[in-house]
């Protein structure tokens, strides 16, 4: 989960406002210390946590719900909007032909980055290749190449080359067919001359449309120093803050690299290479707050089932058809759209309760066991699960290789998923307006 420490405080806070029996000065001020602590705890700079606390009971106190609006919904509202402002304005990553390079210290995540940012524009439909223009780092190229390779781009390197700018040179050409070319650069322990230099020669033959600051979130309020002294030496058009999901700093990174107006474009939200997000403040405080972020689920969603037909499926369940075979389906596109942790953490706190980490793992072992037992089903089980008696459970447990009750315990978790569609779905009204919402729906838009 996404700053997980800072989103359990802020969540806790929330509900206080949520049951609270009315609205008064003594929460409001008990609320603003609470935020005030959680913020401080992500390392967000003392006097802007301040300034945002002063300003959020300011507004709680004095301005009167809109119409429709009853006073807790208006204090959670003022809540979300005043922690966007810590965050800035975001810059919208541009899905065309261009050049990319990146910058940053040793040790920060670039070369991992430029493989996720490959991975993340050929998701969204633009040819991308790799120039490793790292020539200081001796596993950088290895390492660049071994990424290329997992995320099936094509990559430009030279061994035997020590010159980055003759490098980069070479590898616009090699690479001139490809919509977007990502340029992994070398980095130090510090911003000294002769990377400053060199980033200055490597910018000048690429013409970069993009100098993007990689920084590992975990340098918290430092991470504004390093990106004004980057962007006062080869003017950064944007930042990438790494490592969101492991560092309780993570909220110092971002405020801080917003006082110096360096837009953040993306945030690494794990190891995997699919876990690069595009940053937006108003969707970000949302996660964080438990309100979720069902557009960017729904994203994910159209990535992992691109090739499935999610109209006809839809259909078929609205109509009060649900089979095992369909149960599955629905597992696998799951499986597509990244661990289940990140999925939950995108709906919103309501629907998934107040589950724990420990309970998210175990629920994702589950659903795995459960994907393996129906591997071991035949097509008329699939298809007609009521077929499935005594002697069945014990050969298709056998042959998953878990216990019959673990075989019982999936149809009986199906049992309920088809009672709670048939419920749905007997309504007529709502049925009909849910049949309707499909008429003519494009997943391309």
């Amino acid at each position: 989960m996404v700053l997980e420490s800072l989103s359990s405080s802020l969540r806790d806070t929330l509900r206080k406002i949520a049951n609270a029996p009315h609205i008064d000065k003594d929460l409001i001020k008990e609320v603003v210390r609470d935020i005030q602590r959680a913020l401080i705890q992500a390392d967000v700079n003392v006097q802007l946590v301040v300034a945002i606390t002063r300003e959020i009971e300011n507004r709680a106190l004095t301005e009167k719900p809109p119409p429709g609006m009853n006073n807790r919904e208006h204090v959670i509202k003022i809540v979300h909007d005043e922690l966007v402002k810590i965050l800035g304005a975001s810059k919208p990553v541009k899905l065309k032909k261009q050049r990319i390079m990146l910058v940053g210290l040793y040790g920060q995540g670039k070369t991992t980055t430029a493989g996720k940012m490959a991975m993340f524009y050929g998701k969204k439909g633009l040819k991308a290749g790799l120039i490793a223009g790292d020539v200081h780092r001796p596993a950088a190229i290895d390492q660049l190449s071994q990424i290329a390779a997992q995320v099936s781009v094509p990559i430009y390197l030279d061994r035997k080359e020590k010159d980055a700018v003759k490098i980069v040179k070479k590898g616009l050409k090699d690479l001139k067919d490809r919509d977007v070319v990502i340029i992994d650069t070398a980095g130090r322990h510090a911003l000294e001359d002769d990377l400053i230099r060199e980033m200055e020669l490597i910018a000048k033959v690429a013409q970069p449309d993009e100098i993007l600051l990689v920084i590992d979130a975990a340098v918290g309020q430092q991470a504004g120093p390093q990106a004004k002294a980057f962007h006062d030496a080869v003017g950064i058009t944007g930042v990438i803050i790494t490592k969101m999901d492991g560092t309780a700093k993570g909220g110092g990174a971002l405020s801080a690299v917003q006082e110096t107006k360096a837009p953040v474009m993306f945030i690494g939200m794990g190891e995997h290479l699919e876990e690069l997000e595009t940053f937006e403040p108003a969707r970000f405080i949302s996660r964080l707050l438990g309100m979720g972020d069902l557009q960017a689920l729904l994203e994910k969603a159209e990535e992992a089932g691109q090739d499935a037909d999610l109209e006809a499926t839809a259909k078929k369940m609205l109509s009060g058809r649900f089979t095992l075979r369909d149960m599955y389906d629905q597992m696998e596109a799951m499986s597509k759209m990244g661990p289940l942790s990140k999925i939950f953490d995108m709906l919103p706190s309501a629907m998934t309760g107040r589950m724990s980490q420990g309970d998210i793992e175990m629920t994702a072992v589950r659903l795995k066991m459960f994907r393996v037992i129906m591997q071991s089903m035949n097509d008329d089980e699939l298809d007609h699960p009521r077929i499935i008696k005594s002697s069945r459970v014990k050969r298709i447990a056998k042959g998953a290789g878990v216990e019959p009750k673990e075989v019982k315990g999936l149809l009986k978790q199906y049992n309920q998923s088809r009672k709670a569609i048939k419920g749905m779905t007997s309504n007529r009204k709502m049925r009909k307006a849910l049949m309707k919402q499909f008429e003519g729906f494009d997943m391309g838009q």
